[in-house]
């Protein structure tokens, strides 16, 4: 089979078979087309792709100066479409079979002080129907920790505002509810009332945050918006969506919060992935007992 209708078997089979989100899908294409890329200059095809040929392939992803979490993903990538290919009957042996994952060192998240936070959400414009959609945005992300993808797909029925709860459909299509602060379900009130309609112009449309034209807001769309006001808040760094998200788990557990609690809200299928979430804590009371302690 040739390389390119493997990789296209791949990706349906992930989509349909075994229901990865889209974004999901969407990477894996972009890694796989470097490797199909690659393979092409090398003149190799499916069959004959050896274990020395994705050493390799990671070895230039380097020399492209991609950092060893990029490589690492690279490599997870080749090795799910090679074991689909191998049980496929594409091809006899496992290429990435025995080969070890790059070092991959954990770097704490970047989150958002609670006086940024609070500065940042000043800044929307709530007399006008952008500025009360914005309000309505970021104060929603901060509120449930939701990924950027899972906040423009919300529907206006997701959003419970009488029992504060949003249903979301996380990765895989898992479905979780999460609840929503008395701020967040306030701004989201208002923009039901006061902006989406003017935006919508009367069509029926069943997503909650709309753009300017009364279309489905996209996910490059409220980063760039994110990014507009992460500038006039004069934040430290870039703002982003996934520093919010960051900013809500870290918050939660300063006051307490228990991490499993956090898990669940956030969406995450491992505890492993939330416990990174810890060390931020751990990193802060470091600084607090050097700071104040006496002899620290």
């Amino acid at each position: 089979m040739h390389l390119e209708n493997a990789i296209r078997a791949f990706l349906g089979y992930v989509r349909v078979e075994k229901g990865l989100a889209e974004n999901t899908v969407s990477a894996y294409g972009r890694d796989l087309a470097k490797f199909q890329s690659f393979a092409e200059k090398k003149r190799l095809n499916l069959a004959g792709v050896q274990r020395d040929d994705v050493v390799d392939f990671l070895g230039s992803l380097y020399r492209q100066k991609l950092d060893s979490r990029s490589v690492a993903r690279h490599l997870v990538t080749l090795r799910n479409f090679f074991r689909f290919a191998l049980a496929e009957g594409h091809i006899k042996e496992e290429p990435t079979l025995n080969l070890e994952s790059p070092k991959v060192w954990k770097t704490l998240p970047s989150y958002l002080s609670l006086e940024e936070v609070d500065r940042l959400l000043t800044l929307p414009d709530s007399g006008t129907p952008l500025g009360c959609r914005d309000k309505a945005m970021i104060e929603l992300l901060y509120s449930t920790g939701l990924r950027v993808s899972e906040l423009v797909g919300l529907r206006a029925g997701d959003v419970d505002l009488q029992s504060g709860c949003v249903r979301c459909i996380g990765k895989g299509d898992k479905e979780r509810l999460v609840p929503v602060g008395k701020q967040a379900v306030a701004a989201v009130q208002q923009y039901l009332r006061d902006s989406r309609p003017r935006l919508v112009h009367g069509r029926p449309l069943p997503y909650l945050f709309v753009n300017r034209l009364g279309g489905k807001l996209s996910r490059v769309g409220f980063w760039k918006i994110l990014r507009g006001y992460g500038k006039k808040a004069d934040l430290r760094g870039r703002l982003t969506p996934h520093k919010l998200r960051h900013s809500f788990a870290t918050h939660l557990l300063e006051r307490g919060a228990d991490l499993r609690s956090v898990q669940l809200m956030l969406g995450h299928a491992d505890i492993s992935t939330t416990q990174i979430y810890t060390h931020v804590i751990q990193e802060r009371l470091k600084q607090v007992y050097k700071a104040h302690h006496p002899r620290a």
